[in-house]
C-alpha cells in the first residue's frame, strides 16, 4: 500500500491508546503481563495528524498503523478480524519509528495488543519500498513485542506453563534480532525464569545468554 514519506534523524515514537488503560512510550522492554498499562507521552493522541520530530527538529510524517496492518497479507486473517477500536476510534496497537533494517527511510514497527489485557497479539516491522512499506518481520505467537534498541530488534515473548495464570508467566525470552541486509536474523536469546512469589508478584530468576 501507499504510505506518505517519512524524514527522520534519529528516532521517534508516537503511540494509538487503548481502553484499558492505553499505548505509549515503551522503555527498557515490555512490562509483565500484570502491570501492561502504559502512559501516553504527553501531548500525543490517536486524533492527532500533528507529526512527531527527532531530536534535531525534523519532522516525521504520521503512517496510519491500523491500515498499514490491515492491508498487509502477511499479518493473519485472526489478528485482521480481532482488530477493532477498544473504544471510540482508539485502536489497541503501539507503534516505533526508527532505523533497523540500515535503509534511508525510517522503519516502522508495529504492535497489535489485545483489547482485554494489553498483551501482545502480533509484530511487525515495516521497511521502505519506494511509496509503499514491504512487511520484512512478523511474529504471531503471542503474548509477544517487538521494539528498536540501538538498531537492533529485540522482541519480548513471555512464557507460561500449563498451570501459570495469565498475569504470572513462568518466565521470558527477550530474542536480539539483527538486518543481514535481507532479512533479520538472530543474533542473542536471554531466558529469564520467574519463582519467588513476593507480595502478589513473582521476582525474576537468574537469566541464562545464549549468542549465535
Amino acid at each position: 500500500m501507499s504510505a506518505g514519506t517519512i524524514v527522520l534523524v534519529g528516532t521517534a515514537v508516537f503511540a494509538v491508546g487503548c481502553a484499558t488503560g492505553g499505548t505509549g512510550l515503551r522503555d527498557g522492554g515490555p512490562a509483565r503481563s500484570d502491570t501492561v498499562a502504559r502512559t501516553m507521552p504527553s501531548g500525543s493522541s490517536s486524533g492527532s495528524s500533528s507529526a512527531s520530530s527527532s531530536a534535531s527538529g525534523t519532522a516525521l510524517k504520521k503512517v496510519d498503523p491500523v491500515a498499514l496492518v490491515m492491508a498487509d497479507p502477511k499479518v493473519s486473517s485472526e489478528v485482521k478480524r480481532d482488530l477493532k477500536p477498544c473504544t471510540g476510534k482508539e485502536y489497541p496497537v503501539d507503534v516505533s519509528y526508527g532505523r533497523v533494517t540500515g535503509g534511508p527511510v525510517a522503519d516502522i514497527v508495529v504492535n497489535v495488543l489485545s483489547c482485554a489485557d494489553a498483551l501482545g497479539r502480533g509484530s511487525y516491522v515495516y521497511r521502505s519500498d519506494g511509496g509503499s512499506y514491504e512487511n520484512v518481520f512478523s511474529d504471531e505467537q503471542p503474548p509477544v513485542y517487538a521494539e528498536i534498541d540501538r538498531g537492533d530488534l529485540v522482541v519480548t515473548k513471555q512464557v507460561y506453563g500449563k498451570s501459570d495464570a495469565l498475569a504470572y508467566p513462568s518466565g521470558e525470552d527477550v530474542i536480539t534480532y539483527r538486518w543481514n541486509g535481507e532479512k533479520f536474523t538472530e543474533q542473542d536469546r536471554v531466558h529469564s525464569e520467574y519463582s519467588n512469589v513476593v507480595d502478589g508478584g513473582v521476582q525474576p530468576a537468574p537469566a541464562t545468554s545464549q549468542k549465535n
